[in-house]
């Protein structure tokens, strides 16, 4: 038998033992809580599902790099071929500012529509 005048250190030391243990489990379960609620929820994308500004909403991109020199002086370019959307972008770096530089766009979806001219 215990004596009563004397502090049950038993409980204590498995309390403190648990302790660590129980929030552990806890973290654990908010960490799934937030994983379900995140694969649950609606998806994010970087291209708008809708239609934006009233425009016509475009398919997800599926891009080509290719560098290259460009017609004009001696500076390299960047063409960014999106064969999902039929674009062509061209961007080269300007040193001076720190920076892509747009060189030109083509849509080939409407080059290709075009009548020929010459």
């Amino acid at each position: 038998m215990r004596d009563p005048t004397t502090p049950d250190t038993s409980f204590r030391a498995a309390s403190l033992l648990g302790s660590p243990l129980r929030r552990v489990v806890a973290v654990n379960v908010v960490l799934l809580a937030v994983l379900v609620s995140m694969s649950i929820g609606p998806g994010a994308g970087a291209q708008p599902t809708g239609a934006p500004l009233g425009g016509a909403s475009r398919a997800r991109g599926d891009y080509t790099m290719i560098s290259g020199k460009t017609n004009t002086g001696n500076t390299n370019a960047v063409y960014v071929l999106d064969a999902a959307n039929q674009e062509l972008l061209a961007v080269r770096w300007d040193a001076s500012r720190q920076k892509l530089v747009t060189v030109g766009y083509r849509n080939l979806d409407a080059d290709a529509k075009a009548p020929p001219t010459r």
